[in-house]
């Protein structure tokens, strides 16, 4: 199998490619990435010299580009992760959210459509898309594949239009497709603008942690090795033209996760316990703020036999432990000489 994984430098998408080059020697995996602001190769450090990796840097909205690789190479899926997905980006950007999410995606499934219309049987194309397009809950009740898209950000709008062009290229031309809907991931390699990493990098420079209005939201946590795990099992054993939301069944409000997250740092850390907890600042929250995602993943659970391998407790410390014991990658990170990686290797 020829197998592209579009973003596969980034966060999720390192987790997915390692474990694809890792658990399946016999295919040839294809990691496309823009290697934009979060797109890391030193993500993925320890398997680029496998025989069955291969890595293309290229942008998914240039589509001259997306249709002459289609053409060299006869892809049988794509994995498509490549997403602009900061919701503060979002906010100061709008179109770039709507460039890289929209019409990236529709030049990956036009590319796939005309490469594939003869040969369908065999081909998948698997797009991974998260809670945020089904909007707020309230204190009570959790996503499922068939709630209502409600997105309320742009990065939000921008996903949810990607995922109702996937499934109409599946309706209208029979694209063979799935899609999964996943809440908030946490764990290693993660860039550190999101909250967990962050604050795991504020708090060993002893910077402020900013929180956001009373600290209320609530989200829903999942592992991000549980994440790639499930990617896998939708991939090979999803059913066509179907949804599979992916959650933990791990509900946070943020403040809480901030206090635990800093009572961890603090221990591993040798501070005295409280000290971390002092530098929390309660700051002007942000426009169009979901109070509340949670996923009910029981089709997954019962159609694939997934759930959640660890606690977020267990999670976390690994998370922590894993950032502690790899400052390089967060000095580069945080500096920006993570960019140099590409020239060096790659050029």
């Amino acid at each position: 199998m020829n197998l592209l994984i579009t973003g596969g430098a980034g966060f999720i998408g390192s987790h997915v490619v390692r474990r694809f080059v890792q658990n399946y020697p016999n295919y040839h995996i294809y990691n496309l990435d823009a290697l934009t602001y979060a797109g890391n190769l030193e993500n993925l450090k320890d398997i680029e010299d496998f025989p069955n990796y291969h890595f293309i840097k290229g942008d998914i909205v240039d589509e001259p580009f997306i249709n002459d690789l289609f053409v060299k190479i006869d892809f049988d899926g794509v994995i498509h992760l490549a997403a602009e997905s900061h919701v503060d980006r979002s906010i100061e950007d709008p179109l770039a959210f709507v460039r890289t999410n929209v019409i990236g995606t529709v030049n990956l499934l036009n590319a796939a459509k005309k490469l594939w219309s003869n040969s369908y049987v065999k081909k998948r194309f698997y797009h991974v898309s998260t809670d945020e397009v089904y909007g707020s809950l309230g204190k009570e009740g959790l996503f499922t594949e068939t709630s209502l898209y409600n997105p309320n950000s742009p990065y939000s709008a921008s996903k949810a239009s990607s995922d109702h062009f996937v499934r109409a290229y599946g309706e209208t031309y029979g694209l063979p497709f799935g899609i999964s809907n996943c809440s908030n991931n946490y764990g290693p390699y993660h860039f550190p603008e999101k909250l967990i990493p962050l604050f795991i990098n504020n708090i060993i420079e002893r910077k402020s942690l900013p929180v956001y209005g009373d600290g209320k939201y609530t989200r829903d946590w999942l592992f991000v090795e549980d994440h790639a795990m499930a990617i896998d099992l939708v991939f090979h054993k999803g059913k066509n033209h179907e949804t599979y939301n992916i959650g933990g069944f791990n509900e946070w409000q943020n403040i809480d996760l901030v206090k635990l997250l800093c009572k961890v740092m603090d221990k591993k850390l040798n501070r005295r316990e409280g000290e971390s907890e002092k530098l929390i600042a309660y700051v002007k929250d942000r426009p169009g703020h979901d109070l509340r995602y949670a996923i009910d993943a029981s089709k997954i659970n019962k159609e694939l036999g997934w759930k959640p391998s660890v606690t977020f407790e267990e999670g976390l410390e690994r998370t922590v432990d894993w950032y502690l014991s790899n400052s390089e990658w967060l000095n580069h990170v945080t500096s920006g000489d993570y960019k140099e990686y590409y020239k060096k290797m790659y050029s």
